[in-house]
């Protein structure tokens, strides 16, 4: 997956459950609208998700967590044909059913510990794949948080998985990574690896940064509740394209797609203008 610009991905939640009270629209109609919203504000990738996956969630049961994706991701084809599509899932049944009614990519936050089959999927169907670091489940990662240098043993178990993925028949096109922010990390951990975008992005695999509304933002800003995190999550957002991140997920598409663009206008003036060596600024 390659991108011009940067790409932003917009969040479509079609849960009643979602950690940002804002972003749940469990009303399909509702959900559509939302992603043509974020399509129409100037997302690349709509992300429509139907199992909240915030710390100590109940898992979903896969037909209900489809029965809530696929009608959002068939509407979404038809009213925005231009738009890549992502379903955010970890259950290969689910992911088999999105692509079927029109995903584009697969986001997968169980990464490195696929369900069976979704790797094969993945191999099978050409489909983008998101590869999210995370260890556990929702039930159990916050105890999951010994990590040492966690940039670097984020960093080796994606690349490790992303080669493994290969394996199994994907092309390198087809993969992106994400470090997992708040998946398994501690507040500290995750402000890390967003401070490593840089070395992240660095890697032979498009980055994502996925930061917005999450509560490591919250403790940093001094915002508990996650509805009052949206300049937060702009400014991360801001910080990660800086740094080279391919694509930012985000709940609040047009205020980070505008800032978006005034940074990398005024990044590309700077650049152009600058002085070269030996001349006089």
């Amino acid at each position: 997956m390659t991108f011009a610009l940067p790409a932003v991905m917009g969040i479509v939640n079609a849960t009643p459950d979602s950690f940002y009270v804002g972003g749940r629209t469990p009303n399909p109609d509702e959900a559509i609208a939302r992603g043509c919203r974020h399509f129409a504000d100037g997302a690349v990738i709509l992300d429509v998700g139907g199992e909240s996956t915030r710390p100590g969630a109940e898992p979903v049961a896969p037909d209900e967590e489809a029965a809530r994706v696929v009608p959002v991701i068939r509407g979404l084809r038809a009213a925005c044909p231009e738009a890549l599509i992502s379903v955010d899932t970890r259950r290969t049944s689910v992911a088999r059913a999105a692509l079927e009614a029109g995903a584009d990519i697969i986001n997968d936050v169980s990464g490195c510990n696929p369900d069976e089959g979704m790797w094969d999927l993945v191999a099978a169907s050409g489909a983008g794949y998101v590869l999210m670091h995370m260890r556990g489940d929702p039930k159990t990662m916050d105890s999951l948080t010994d990590y040492g240098d966690v940039e670097t043993a984020v960093a080796g178990a994606l690349v490790s998985c992303a080669a493994r993925l290969e394996a199994k028949g994907a092309r390198p096109a087809q993969i992106m990574l994400d470090s997992g922010l708040g998946f398994a990390k501690t507040h500290r951990d995750s402000l890390r690896l967003l401070a490593a975008t840089e070395r992240f992005a660095a890697l032979p695999y498009p980055w994502l940064v996925a930061a917005s509304r999450k509560r490591f933002l919250g403790e940093i800003a001094g915002c508990p509740d996650a509805e009052a995190r949206g300049p937060a999550s702009v400014g991360a957002a801001l910080w990660a394209i800086g740094q080279g991140a391919d694509a930012v997920r985000v709940h609040d598409v047009r205020e980070t797609v505008q800032a978006m663009r005034v940074f990398l206008a005024a990044q590309a003036v700077a650049q152009t203008e600058a002085p070269t060596p030996g001349e006089e600024a």
